[in-house]
C-alpha cells in the first residue's frame, strides 16, 4: 500500500473532537481515503457513486474517517479537487450540537472556487445524510442536486460534471447585514469571534471567546437550539438562494 497516514499529513483530527478547528485540514489535492490513510487516485469520475460537493467538514478526511467509523464503513472514497463556478461558503443559520457553527452553501454565480467533490457509494451517502440530518423532519440539511450549467463543476482534467449533490441548510444561512449571505472565513476562530464581538446576547449564552462558545455550545442540543432562534430573532438570517434545488430531502 502506498501513501501516506492521514498523521503523517497532518489531516487526522476531527473537529466532531476539537470543535475550534472546524471545518478541519483539508487535503492539499485529490486522493483515495481508505480508512487512515490517503492514496492516489486511479481514476476521476465514478459512475457507481454519487457526487457530492463538501463546502465544509466533509472535505476533511479526519471528519469523514470518523463518520465512517460511527456506521461501521471503511469502504475507501475518492476525493477530487475540482473548480467550482455558481457556488461560494457561506455561514449556516444555526449552532451545531458538535460546538461549532459550520459552512454552508451559498448561491454565488460569479464565484469560483476550489471545493472537493467526494464520491460515495449508497452505504457512505446514506451516513453523510445521517450526519447531516437529512432523513428528520427537524434535520438541519436538506440534500439537493445542483445541475449543470447552473453550477459549474470542473474536474482537474478539464472535464465537467453534469452536476453535484450539496447540502442545503434547511434554518438559512447568516447574512452580512444587508441581505447577503455572510461568508465563511475558514476559521471557526475568527468566524466566532465577530459574532460574539457583535451581539452581546450571543456573548451572554455563549460566553465572551471562542473557546467558551465551544466548550458551552458542545453537547447542549437546548443551549444550540437557543443560539439558532437568537441568529433569527437578531435578523441575521437570509437565504442562500439554493432553496428552488431543495424541493425535497434527496431532490434530483
Amino acid at each position: 500500500m502506498t501513501g501516506h497516514t492521514l498523521e503523517e499529513l497532518g489531516l487526522d483530527a476531527a473537529a466532531r473532537d476539537h470543535p475550534l478547528t472546524y471545518p478541519g485540514a483539508w487535503p492539499a489535492d485529490s486522493g483515495l481515503l481508505d480508512r487512515d490513510r490517503m492514496l492516489p487516485l486511479e481514476r476521476l469520475v465514478y459512475a457507481d457513486r454519487v457526487p457530492v460537493l463538501a463546502v465544509g467538514s466533509n472535505a476533511s478526511p479526519g471528519q469523514l474517517r470518523h463518520k465512517m467509523t460511527e456506521c461501521g464503513n471503511d469502504s475507501p472514497i475518492p476525493m477530487v479537487r475540482t473548480r467550482v463556478t455558481g457556488l461560494d461558503v457561506g455561514v449556516s443559520a444555526h449552532v451545531s450540537r458538535m460546538g461549532y457553527v459550520s459552512a454552508s452553501p451559498v448561491r454565488a454565480p460569479r464565484s469560483v472556487r476550489e471545493l472537493f467533490v467526494i464520491w460515495l457509494d449508497p452505504r457512505q451517502l446514506a451516513a453523510i445524510d445521517a450526519s447531516e440530518g437529512v432523513p428528520l423532519p427537524g434535520g438541519n440539511f436538506r440534500r439537493a442536486w445542483l445541475p449543470a450549467p447552473d453550477v459549474r463543476v470542473e474536474l482537474p482534467d478539464g472535464c465537467l460534471l453534469d452536476g453535484a449533490y450539496v447540502y442545503v441548510n434547511r434554518h438559512g444561512v447568516l447574512s452580512n447585514g444587508a441581505g447577503v449571505p455572510r461568508l465563511h472565513p475558514g476559521s471557526q476562530q475568527i468566524l466566532l469571534t465577530e459574532l460574539l464581538t457583535s451581539c452581546a446576547p450571543l456573548r451572554e449564552l455563549f460566553g465572551v471567546t471562542p473557546e467558551q462558545f465551544c466548550a458551552r455550545a458542545r453537547g447542549n442540543p437546548a443551549l444550540c437550539a437557543r443560539g439558532t432562534r437568537l441568529f433569527a430573532e437578531q435578523e441575521w438570517v437570509t437565504e442562500s438562494g439554493l432553496e428552488p434545488y431543495a424541493v425535497g430531502p434527496t431532490h434530483r
